[in-house]
């Protein structure tokens, strides 16, 4: 058992690589604020380890296992066993400066390099939050993811069900993305909405919640609406009809006015006088017409209209005792 070929066998097993070091991973992604780990393997004797970050010394190993960090979160730990010598290198609390090439260097052996990435997770959130709309509206979600390396994938989720239709755009600020997405949802019924963000070191994307709430069609306020509305209209609409119906009187009474000064004839000498008047014995009244009178009761006719009785006194007919005429002028 204690055989040559064994040992050999056993160094194989262990993952260790004949005639020289190992390390793992070679490539490693790790979130902003998280630990990352690199293993070195050997079975060659060694008197002293050191650990680089971006080529420079951050820790130092001896022989005796004596670990000197030149900062406190740099570490190392020892899981080396008889046959096989195995130290991880630590980096806790990562940054996003932090990535780069990170170098083991065993004395009187190759240096060994592996490549660090650092990612860092930035926030995300929907615009304006919650949001209620009238049924059978477009409503337009918009949602920011700020802050990220590498560029964020962004994804949207309504009432649970992931959505494909969003428009996304990126920019790049200080090293860091910006990325904007926006979601056009036709109201329907009230359903939460999601905007997820994540890179691939996240196990869990980050998140951002609100609820589109929906508001049923309110025909009573429609119908109020129209009513008042009609209302208002039929209102203008007969103050109109009543300005209208006073200005056609107030033109009719205008023109009656003119029609009654032109027919009416200018009266001269200050005093009207009957026309035609004839005087009837037996006590009848003189027949006037019912045009010859203005609205004062007085003849329109002028007062050169005079008409004489015959003087039967100074006439050489002998009086008519029947009738009872005496010469009289009218003025």
């Amino acid at each position: 058992m204690g055989s040559p070929f064994f040992k050999l066998l056993l160094l194989y097993s262990s993952g260790a690589v004949l005639g020289g070091p190992t390390l793992e991973p070679l490539n490693a992604t790790v979130l902003q604020g998280s630990k990352a780990r690199f293993n070195v393997s050997l079975s060659e004797s060694w008197v002293s380890m050191t650990w680089s970050l971006k080529n420079v010394l951050v820790l130092t190993i001896t022989k005796q296992g004596v670990v000197l960090p030149h900062e406190s979160r740099f570490h190392a730990e020892n899981y080396s066993s008889a046959d096989t010598h195995r130290w991880e290198f630590i980096i806790q609390n990562v940054w996003r400066n932090d990535s780069g090439p990170v170098s083991c260097n065993i004395q009187n052996l190759p240096t060994l390099t592996a490549l660090l990435s650092v990612q860092v997770n930035g926030s995300v959130n929907i615009v304006g939050g919650n949001l209620t709309m009238a049924q059978g509206h477009l409503a337009v979600l918009r949602c920011e993811a700020s802050g990220w390396f590498p560029k964020p994938t962004v994804n949207w989720e309504l009432d649970g069900a992931l959505q494909n239709s969003s428009n996304t755009t990126s920019e790049a600020l200080n090293g860091l993305y910006n990325s904007t997405s926006l979601l056009t949802v036709r109201a329907v019924n009230s359903v939460p909405v999601m905007c997820l963000a994540s890179v691939s070191t996240l196990t869990t994307p980050q998140s951002n919640l609100i609820y589109l709430l929906v508001e049923p069609q309110n025909w009573t306020v429609l119908i109020a609406i129209v009513c008042s509305i009609g209302g208002l209209a039929l209102l203008v609409l007969l103050i109109l009809g009543i300005l209208f119906c006073c200005k056609r009187r107030n033109d009719a009474k205008s023109r009656y006015q003119e029609e009654m000064r032109r027919t009416m004839p200018s009266v001269s000498g200050g005093v009207a006088a009957p026309n035609n008047l004839t005087y009837v014995g037996g006590g009848n009244t003189p027949s006037v017409t019912p045009s010859e009178f203005n609205d004062s009761g007085y003849s329109q006719t002028k007062v050169s209209n005079i008409f004489e009785i015959p003087d039967i006194v100074n006439s050489n007919q002998a009086p008519n005792c029947h009738d009872g005429v005496q010469s009289t002028t009218i003025f």
